[in-house]
C-alpha cells in the first residue's frame, strides 16, 4: 500500500515529522517497507535563464542556447519547440543523472556544435508525462535548486511516498483514511472531516439494476446512478500527481476518480459509459459457464459456472469485484456515465480472480473485505468529485439488494489487558482508544465498526488497546521460582522408550531416517492403507496423497534411491507414527528398521554374506531389550501379507499380544517399490511393551549355582508342518524349575522317515539348585519331556 505524505495529511491534521509518522506506523503493526524521497532524485538540478536562442547552423529544429547558470553562461543545444530567449528553465549539468531517460549527462557535440548540459522537460524528471517542451518556470533565481522551487510552488511533485505492508487481517488499512485513523488513535494528530452530503438527483435514473436471487450471497447490494453531460478529459494536476506518485498511470478523469477512491477510502468503484449499456438495464448474476468478455486490459476472458457477472441486454459487461469490460468502458468521448458502488463476497471474488489470473486493485480489496456500510457513501463522494470537476447532472440513486448486516459486539473486560498482554493501561484510556478507532461503547459492550472484519472476539479488543498503546512498552520480568532443587524428569515413558530405541538401533549400525508421513496411494495400499479415511484433502503433491499405514514404505523407497546411486548395502531405521485412520487417536508409534544387501564389505580377513532373517531377529530382540521388554517371549507365525510367508516371526507375549515382527519383506513388495532384494526388516510396537513394575534402575544380584548342570538330547519324529517352537515350548514346560534352556540342534527330512515327516533334535539343559541330580531324577524329567512333546505334537520319540 503506497500513499504520499500530503495525501495522508488530507485526512490527518498533524505536525508530526515524516520520521515520526513512519516509526509510529511500524509500531502500530503497519510495517513501513520503504520511503521514496522523490526530492533526492532532483537534488542536482538548478535553475537557469536563457539569454539567447539561435538556430543551429546545420539543423532547423535545434537551437543553440546561451544559458546563464550558477557556473556561468553555458552553451546548450536544445530541440524543444519552446526553447527561446528570456525563459527560466531547469538545467542538468554534465555529471547529473536524468531519471526519466536513465542517462547521465556529459559534454557532447551535436552536429558539430558543443553542448554543456541539457534543459529538462517534466517527463525527463518524472514529474508528469508532459514532454512537448522543456519546463518553463514563471519565476526563480538563477542557481537555485529546482527542488527548493518545487517545495515552495508545487510541493505535491516532491511529496515523499510511504509504502507499508498490509497483513490480510487489516483491510481497513488499504485506504489512506484507515491509516490516518490509526495514527490519530495513537495521538499523532486529529482526523479531518471529509464527509459529503447526499446529492439529490434531478431526474430518475434511466438504468435499472437487478440481482438474481441465487446471486445475493455473492453480491448482496448494488448502488448506481447516471451522471449525464460530463466532460471527460485529463484529471486535475493534484489528482494526476497523487496517482502517479503511487505508481498508477493517469488515464482520464472518470477512470482516475475510481482509482482515487480505491486508495483513499478502500472503496473500489466502476464507471460504465451509460450510452453503451444495452437495454438500459444491468443484471448481476452467476455465470452459466462459457460466457466471454474483453476486459479493460484488452484480454479476453472465458467464465466458469458460478462466477459473479454484470450483464446488459447484449451480454457480459463486467466481472463483479474484479474488472470491468472494454465494450462499456469510458473514453474521452463519454458524456453520460453510470457509476457503480457494490459489495462483492470476498471468497467468491478470490476464487474468480485466481481462476482468471487477474490481479486488480479491486480484487485485492474485495477479497480481503471492504466496508459494506460505506457503499452508499462511496457513490455520493464519487458523484461530488465528478460534478465539481467534470460538470454534469446527477440522477437518483438506484439500489438493488441490501447492505449485509455485520453488526456485532463483545464485552470489554479492561482487566484482561494485564492478564493477556502484561501491560497496565487505565480503563478510561482503553475506552478512549477503542472510541478513537471507531468502536461504539455501550456500557461494557464494544460494538465493532463495519470496516473491521478482523475483530471477532474479546481478545481482539485487548489486542487493539495494546497495539495503540504500543507493545514496545512491555517490560520483561523474571518468573518466580516455583520449585527448589533438581526438577523432576519431563520425559514420558513412551518418550524414554523411543530414545532408547534410537540409541540401540544406532549402536547396531543402522542410520536414522526421517521420512514424510504422507506417501502415494499405491505404496500405501501395499501395506494395508490407501483408503479414503487416510486420504489428504489438499495434498502438496500426488506422491503424498495418503497418510502412511507403516514406516516400511518410506524406508524401502529410501533404499531404492540409494541403490539407484550405487549404494547397495543399506541399514536404515525410523521411529515415528503410522496411521490406521484419519481421526485423532487412530495412530500408533513404531520402531522400524530395514537391512538390504550384505552384512559387511568384502574383506580378505573375514567373510561377507547376505543379510538373513536371523540378523534382524537378533537386532529386534536387542532393541526390545533396550526398551525394557521381558526376556521370555514367543516367536509365532501369522504376520501380514507384505512379509515373506515362510521367513518371518512375530515376537509375542502370548498369541494375542504382539511386540514386534521380524523377517524378510515379500518379493512382490520389493518389486513394486523397485528395491533389489532380498530385504530384511523388523517393526516393533513400543506401546505394547508392559510397563516395568520396578521404579529403580538397579539390577538384582547375580544368582549362580555351584551344582553340575546336565544336558540330555532328544529326537522326535513329527509331521513336516509342525513348528520347532511347539516342541521347544512343550519341552520347556516339562519342569520349569529344573529346565533352564531348550535348543533345536538338528533337523532331518527324508530317508526312512517317509513322506510328510521330519526329525527334530533338541538339547534340554537341567540346572539343579539344591542338590546334585541322580539318575532317577534325570530319567523322571526326561520322561516328562517325552510325554509333553508327544502330547503337544502327536509325534514319537525317534529310536
Amino acid at each position: 500500500m503506497k500513499f504520499t505524505l500530503s495525501w495522508l495529511k488530507s485526512h490527518l491534521e498533524t505536525t508530526a515529522t515524516l520520521d515520526e509518522i513512519t516509526e509510529t506506523l511500524t509500531d502500530l503493526g503497519l510495517e513501513v517497507e520503504g520511503v521514496e524521497d522523490r526530492a533526492s532524485r532532483l537534488a542536482g538540478f538548478t535553475l537557469g535563464h536563457v539569454k539567447s536562442a539561435e538556430k543551429h547552423p546545420d539543423a532547423d529544429r535545434l537551437r543553440v542556447c546561451q544559458v546563464e547558470t550558477d557556473e556561468g553562461t553555458q552553451q546548450i543545444i536544445c530541440g524543444a519547440p519552446n526553447a527561446r530567449q528570456g525563459i527560466t528553465v531547469v538545467v542538468a549539468k554534465p555529471g547529473d543523472y536524468v531519471p526519466g531517460i536513465d542517462t547521465t549527462i556529459g559534454v557532447g557535440k551535436i552536429r558539430g556544435v558543443e553542448s554543456f548540459g541539457m534543459m529538462a522537460s517534466e517527463r525527463e524528471l518524472e514529474l508528469s508525462e508532459e514532454h512537448d517542451g522543456i519546463i518553463e518556470l514563471p519565476s526563480g533565481k538563477v542557481g537555485d535548486r529546482f527542488i527548493d522551487w518545487l517545495a515552495e510552488n508545487d510541493p505535491a511533485k516532491v511529496d515523499p511516498v510511504i509504502e507499508i505492508a498490509i497483513t490480510p487481517n487489516r483491510p481497513d488499512a488499504l485506504g489512506v483514511r484507515g491509516i490516518a485513523r490509526d495514527l490519530a488513535a495513537r495521538g499523532l494528530g486529529k482526523m479531518i472531516d471529509r464527509d459529503t452530503d447526499p446529492i439529490a438527483g434531478t431526474f430518475p435514473c434511466p438504468v435499472s439494476v437487478t440481482i438474481d436471487a441465487d446471486t445475493l450471497d455473492q453480491c448482496p447490494v448494488f448502488y448506481g446512478r447516471v451522471i449525464k453531460g460530463v466532460t471527460n478529459g485529463p484529471s486535475p494536476a493534484w489528482l494526476q500527481d497523487a496517482l502517479r506518485a503511487i505508481g498508477l498511470r493517469p488515464i482520464s478523469f472518470l477512470v482516475d476518480v475510481t482509482n482515487f477512491f480505491t486508495y483513499d477510502r478502500n472503496r473500489p468503484l466502476h464507471v460504465f459509459d451509460a450510452d453503451k449499456i444495452a437495454g438500459n438495464t444491468l443484471r448481476i448474476h452467476r455465470a452459466e459457464g462459457g460466457e466471454t468478455l474483453m476486459g479493460l486490459d484488452e484480454k479476453e476472458y472465458v467464465f466458469s459456472e458460478g462466477m459473479t457477472l454484470i450483464s446488459d441486454a447484449n451480454g457480459v459487461e463486467s466481472i463483479g469485484g474484479v474488472m470491468g469490460g472494454l465494450p462499456s468502458g469510458c473514453t474521452e468521448e463519454t458524456t453520460n456515465v453510470f457509476i457503480e458502488a457494490a459489495y462483492f463476497d470476498p471468497i467468491r471474488t478470490a476464487y474468480t480472480g485466481r481462476a482468471l489470473k487477474i490481479n486488480s486493485d479491486a480484487r485485492y480489496r474485495f477479497e480481503r473485505g471492504i466496508d459494506p456500510e460505506w457503499t452508499p457513501h462511496g457513490i455520493e463522494h464519487a458523484t461530488r468529485m465528478i460534478l465539481d470537476h467534470a460538470g454534469g447532472e446527477a440522477s437518483d440513486v438506484v439500489v438493488a439488494g441490501a447492505i449485509p448486516d455485520t453488526s456485532r459486539a463483545y464485552r470489554l473486560d479492561t482487566d484482561r489487558v494485564q492478564s493477556l498482554v502484561g501491560m497496565t493501561i487505565p480503563a478510561d484510556t482503553q475506552r478512549e482508544t477503542l472510541t478513537a478507532l471507531g468502536f461504539t461503547l455501550d456500557g461494557d459492550l464494544a460494538h465493532v465498526p463495519s470496516w473491521r472484519p478482523d475483530v471477532q472476539g474479546e481478545a481482539d479488543l485487548v489486542e487493539e488497546v495494546a497495539r495503540i498503546a504500543s507493545l514496545t512498552k512491555l517490560e520483561g520480568r523474571p518468573l518466580p521460582r516455583l520449585t527448589d532443587g533438581v526438577p523432576r524428569a519431563v520425559l514420558s515413558p513412551a518418550q524414554r522408550r523411543e530414545t532408547a530405541a534410537r540409541r540401540a538401533c544406532a549402536a547396531l549400525g543402522y542410520h536414522e531416517c526421517v521420512t514424510y508421513s504422507f506417501i502415494d496411494q499405491a505404496a500405501a495400499a501395499l501395506f494395508g492403507g490407501g483408503d479414503d479415511a487416510t486420504q489428504l484433502e489438499n495434498p502438496i503433491s500426488s506422491d503424498m496423497s495418503h497418510m502412511r499405514p507403516a514406516l516400511l514404505p518410506g524406508l524401502l523407497q529410501a533404499a531404492a534411491r540409494n541403490q539407484a546411486r550405487g549404494i547397495n548395502d543399506v541399514m536404515l531405521f525410523e521411529v515415528g507414527p503410522a496411521f490406521h485412520g484419519g481421526e485423532p487417536g487412530e495412530q500408533h508409534n513404531l520402531v522400524t528398521a530395514l537391512m538390504v544387501g550384505r552384512t559387511g564389505p568384502k574383506d580378505v580377513h573375514g567373510a561377507s554374506r547376505a543379510a538373513d532373517v536371523y540378523d534382524v531377529k537378533a537386532d529386534a530382540e536387542a532393541v526390545l531389550a533396550a526398551m525394557g521388554s521381558p526376556a521370555k517371549v514367543q516367536i509365532l507365525r501369522g504376520a501380514r501379507e507384505w512379509w515373506h510367508p515362510g521367513r518371518h516371526g512375530r515376537i509375542c507375549l502370548g498369541p494375542k499380544k504382539t511386540l514386534g515382527i521380524f523377517g524378510e519383506v515379500h518379493p512382490k513388495i520389493l518389486s513394486a517399490l523397485d528395491v533389489k532384494g532380498p530385504a530384511m526388516a523388523f517393526t516393533l510396537w513400543p506401546d505394547e511393551i508392559p510397563q516395568s513394575r520396578k521404579t529403580g534402575a538397579t539390577r538384582p544380584a547375580l544368582t549362580l549355582s555351584d551344582l553340575q548342570a546336565v544336558e540330555r538330547d532328544f529326537a522326535f519324529v513329527v509331521d513336516a508342518e509342525v513348528d520347532a517352537l511347539t516342541l521347544v515350548n512343550a519341552a520347556q514346560g516339562a519342569d520349569k524349575a529344573l529346565i533352564t534352556d531348550v535348543r533345536v540342534f538338528d533337523e532331518f527330512i527324508g530317508g526312512s522317515l517317509g513322506e510328510g515327516k521330519k526329525s527334530l533334535a533338541l538339547t534340554v539343559r537341567l540346572q539343579p539348585t539344591e542338590a546334585t541330580l541322580k539318575d532317577k531324577d534325570i530319567e523322571a524329567v526326561a520322561a516328562r519331556v517325552v510325554e509333553k512333546v508327544t502330547k503337544a505334537t502327536g509325534g514319537t520319540l525317534r529310536g
